[in-house]
């Protein structure tokens, strides 16, 4: 009966080891991951932005288009009219005025491909604080395009 009783009481000890194969799987996914985005977040990628093939947009109302030439004057085109000089605080009041008669209203932004960036996204900010919601940027389809 003794032989019973010893079998019984000899157990197998717990382990006190952390099993750390799981964190090492998790290691190696995460470098994995990051090596393979560490390529796509480059800063500086040069970039062609005057043409592109996207389709058309299908508008109801006649847009609003700002043009910006080289030298950073603006030009007005409301509903089919014919593109007027003005300059920026008019612009910002007039583009005030037709958003707050039609929030819908869609407002482009167009530029020649030699515009400065800078001056673009300078006319993006004055129309944002004008208050018009969305602003699109205008480009030209390729000259090889169907």
């Amino acid at each position: 009966m003794t032989a019973t009783i010893t079998r019984h009481r000899k157990r197998r000890k717990l382990k006190a080891d952390i099993n750390v194969v799981p964190y090492i799987d998790v290691m190696l996914v995460l470098l994995i991951i990051f090596m393979v985005t560490a390529p796509l977040l480059n800063l500086g990628v040069d970039v062609d932005l005057p043409q592109s093939k996207a389709r058309p947009i299908q508008q109801q109302k006649d847009p609003v288009i700002v043009s910006v030439d080289e030298q950073g004057r603006y030009y007005l085109k409301v509903e089919g009219g014919q593109n007027e000089p003005i300059d920026a605080t008019t612009l910002k009041a007039k583009i005030a005025a037709l958003v707050r008669q039609n929030p819908d209203a869609p407002v482009f932004v167009a530029a020649p491909g030699v515009t400065q960036y800078q001056t673009v996204i300078d006319t993006m900010v004055l129309l944002q604080q004008a208050g018009a919601p969305k602003v699109a940027l205008m480009t030209q389809p390729p000259s090889n395009a169907p």
